[in-house]
């Protein structure tokens, strides 16, 4: 089974925070389409024998995308690939897209819907104008929950982003921001603490002086009420940044964390087949001029053990799943599980690591594997990178 993502790299303008590859200008869209197109046919046999589980149209801001434009796009999918009956097939879509549309066409959701996709993901970040407008959003805070309103109307598979962490965000202003997000009874929230990138422009104006510095504690008091708030509302924290109802996580994320193969379409788009990575150049000129040769604009590396252990570690840390030891001892071999056993002590002796039985899949259970504890989740990265073998 696996994956395809399809990465447009088109805002409207850009967020104080983002370091993605976008572009701000619309000029070279209807080319870069007929690129995203391409590209999905000259790849077609990297996922030959492979059924496709997942679809996620990812950026930038794929919402920017015309009706039309996304459903050529999907019929490229299935006339190159064998998809799976029933497919998460996912959006990432921005309030103020889906609000503007609405105003002039009643049926923007319902043509979603036939076209196939059945999972939302809404870059909501917050409900309050302030927010919004110190991260630069193009959105406001009434088309924020406008376009909940009527998503929720037509789609029961919603996920919106959630932004904590924030410089003058007090715990009770992150509160109603969870509360505003249960009330409209979305069944996933992403929520990421927000942190600095180099060469954006919230990193410039840090430096400057003219945006405060983040406060770690005040993020971490966000993110303790967070997991307190989301469990009490029946979501599950399946991933550190992710909170689903049961039934609702993101099938397409959670093949990222278990190591299944992927392939992503488009300028700066990453590829994965268990053993090697790959990534397009992230330039749209040049990455449509590529295309239009006949050539992949790729850049790949082959993953050493070490490499593949590691990105295990990481990625098996901040799920549910953990990492199997049995898993680390027959994929890896005994010096890996000993070096993780010695490294894990301290962190298991300080209560941010555990070791327990494996009880979420029934052909694992009984199977010892490595967690993180609710005081590590925090850490998780970091304590992560410790386990790591040089």
């Amino acid at each position: 089974m696996s994956g395809i993502y399809i990465h447009i790299p088109f805002c409207k303008q850009a967020c104080y925070y983002c370091d993605f590859h976008f572009s701000t200008s619309l000029k070279k869209k209807e080319e870069l389409v007929e690129a995203l197109a391409t590209e999905l046919r000259l790849r077609k046999n990297e996922l030959k024998n492979q059924t496709v589980e997942t679809i996620y149209f990812g950026g930038g801001t794929p919402s920017l995308l015309r009706i039309e434009e996304l459903r050529f796009l999907m019929g490229e999918v299935y006339k190159n690939y064998t998809v799976t009956e029933n497919p998460e097939i996912t959006l990432e879509a921005n309030p103020d897209d889906l609000v503007s549309v609405q105003t002039q066409s009643k049926t923007l959701f319902e043509d979603y819907k036939t076209m196939g996709i059945n999972r939302l993901s809404i870059g909501v970040q917050s409900f309050f104008e302030d927010d919004l407008k110190s991260m630069n959003r193009a959105h406001n805070a009434q088309e924020a929950r406008q376009c909940l309103e009527e998503a929720t109307k037509h789609f029961n598979n919603i996920t919106i982003d959630l932004i904590y962490g924030i410089p003058n965000m007090s715990l009770e202003k992150w509160n109603q921001n969870l509360q505003i997000a249960f009330g409209f009874g979305v069944n996933h929230i992403s929520a990421y603490a927000l942190t600095v990138e180099p060469k954006t422009a919230l990193d410039s104006f840090i430096k400057k002086g003219s945006y405060p510095p983040l406060d770690e504690q005040l993020a971490l008091s966000h993110f303790e009420h967070l997991m307190m708030e989301t469990k009490r509302q029946g979501f599950v924290q399946y991933e550190i940044s992710n909170f689903g109802k049961p039934d609702y996580f993101s099938k397409h994320n959670t093949s990222y964390w278990q190591g299944k193969s992927y392939v992503g379409i488009g300028p700066s788009a990453h590829s994965f087949n268990g053993k090697e990575r790959s990534w397009n150049l992230a330039n749209n000129t040049k990455y449509i001029q590529s295309i239009q040769a006949g050539n992949l604009p790729l850049t790949s590396e082959k993953l050493t053990l070490n490499d593949r252990y590691n990105e295990y570690i990481m990625t098996g840390l901040r799920t549910i799943w953990g990492v199997s030891l049995g898993l680390i001892e027959t994929d890896f071999g005994k010096d890996y599980k000993n070096h993780l056993l010695t490294e894990a002590k301290d962190f298991i002796q300080k209560d941010l690591l555990a070791i327990t039985l494996s009880d979420l899949d029934e052909k694992k259970k009984g199977v010892e594997k490595l967690i993180i504890t609710e005081k590590g989740k925090f850490l998780a990265d970091g304590i992560a990178a410790e386990l790591f073998m040089i």
